[in-house]
């Protein structure tokens, strides 16, 4: 296959990977085969629809290192799923009877693109996978090599998602400064809510790594600076199930003994419960274009601070979001190795014509490849048996 332009774009929610990804793609084009265009796609599918794009200039390629200082996506993001119609309609992207499908597919014909690298997550590589299969049924051969971004690592069969790891690395650094609060009343509620819709993975590694900065400091006890009270003591995922009253009477006797409580909560964790109620209620719960409810809106931290207040006798209650604040982050080391190893191999795969998303396969040993992408879906669960997670549990009195 003879590639002469190469298209990049971002999609779906940010990670601390985006613009290093674009920056390590644009690099290695331009070690290894300078003489390839290349362009992105401004806002991923969005851009894409309405021919919004970028020529990657030679001012670019030579400061493409710099990307990877950053956080964020130099090209932007967005959520637009191609196969749902109506609302590529309801947002102005296509016109009433076109087919995203068709529209987007004739701006990559136009465009001339034989490649398209899709950095995202299972929702931005099966959608990619939609356009392939429409082009190729419409005999225009396009290469889909994809990236798996997502801060949550729930991409199944892969192993390791980009931008993961400096995500619960930055909950962690905003945990600190949030905990720092628990003397600012007495008998303070804190709950940290960490992003993780269908996955507990990002919650538990943002505690690991929390606790792991604990065990760096040094204490005060005598003037009340104590391990115990800025350690967590509470780590609710969704693959877990809660017992509400046992739990408060647990968290009671620490508010009683410490003086807080700090829980660490996955946004995800009791969400059926919580739309149970508001739908209950008459409360119309919104969803994205994805199908997935908008967990901004039903506000799972504070429901949880709800139930625990009272009981807990609590004075004074903090939730705060470190989602948003994570997520944006630059890539750190350890990503940023990933990043590196995965977009040289991703270049590769694009020069000879074999498409799939970049990862490595949990169903093949771990081995780095282009999965196929029948095979890639979302919403992996975080195993709760594994044994950092169970050490864990068992340290702060929860298990």
């Amino acid at each position: 296959m003879s590639v002469r332009r190469v298209a990049l774009l971002t999609a779906g929610g940010f990670a601390p990977c985006l613009s290093s990804a674009v920056g390590g793609l644009i690099g290695r084009y331009s070690e290894i085969a300078p003489e390839i265009e290349i362009i992105a796609y401004q806002h991923g599918y969005w851009g894409l629809l309405q021919g919004k794009k970028i020529v990657i200039g030679d001012d670019v390629r030579e400061k493409a290192g710099i990307l990877h200082e950053f956080g964020g996506s130099p090209i932007g993001n967005s959520r637009v799923k191609l196969t749902n119609v109506a609302d590529c309609v309801k947002r102005g992207l296509v016109q009433e009877g076109e087919d995203p499908l068709a529209v987007a597919a004739e701006q990559l014909k136009a465009d001339g693109v034989d490649v398209l690298h899709t950095i995202g997550g299972d929702d931005t590589n099966t959608t990619a996978a939609d356009l392939a299969a429409y082009l190729e049924a419409n005999g225009y051969p396009l290469t889909v090599v994809g990236l798996p971004k997502t801060i949550d690592n729930d991409i199944v069969p892969i192993r390791q998602s980009l931008g993961a790891w400096s995500a619960a690395e930055q909950a962690s650094v905003f945990a600190q400064n949030v905990i720092g609060e628990h003397r600012s009343g007495p008998r303070m509620l804190i709950v940290h809510e960490v992003m993780g819709r269908a996955c507990g993975w990002l919650t538990a590694a943002s505690a690991k790594k929390y606790r792991e900065w604990l065990d760096t400091r040094e204490w005060v006890p005598g003037i009340g600076l104590t391990k115990d009270s800025w350690d967590i003591h509470a780590l609710y995922v969704p693959e877990s199930p809660i017992d509400l009253d046992a739990e408060a009477d647990r968290l009671k006797a620490v508010m009683d003994s410490v003086g807080n409580v700090n829980i660490f909560l996955s946004e995800g964790a009791g969400v059926p419960e919580i739309v149970k109620e508001m739908e209950e209620a008459g409360i119309d719960v919104k969803r994205d274009p994805f199908g997935h409810v908008r967990l901004d809106e039903i506000n799972p931290g504070n429901w949880f601070a709800q139930q625990f207040a009272q009981r807990l006798g609590a004075e004074k209650v903090m939730v705060q979001k470190s989602g948003y604040f994570s997520r944006s982050a630059r890539a750190n080391t350890e990503d940023l190795r990933l990043i590196k190893s995965m977009t040289d191999y991703a270049v590769e795969c694009a020069l000879r014509g074999e498409a799939g998303v970049v990862g490595h396969d949990e169903e093949d040993g771990g081995r780095l490849k282009a999965i196929a992408f029948p095979r890639i879906a979302g919403h992996k669960p975080f195993d709760v048996s594994t044994p950092w997670y169970v050490d864990t549990l068992h340290a702060i009195g929860q298990a």
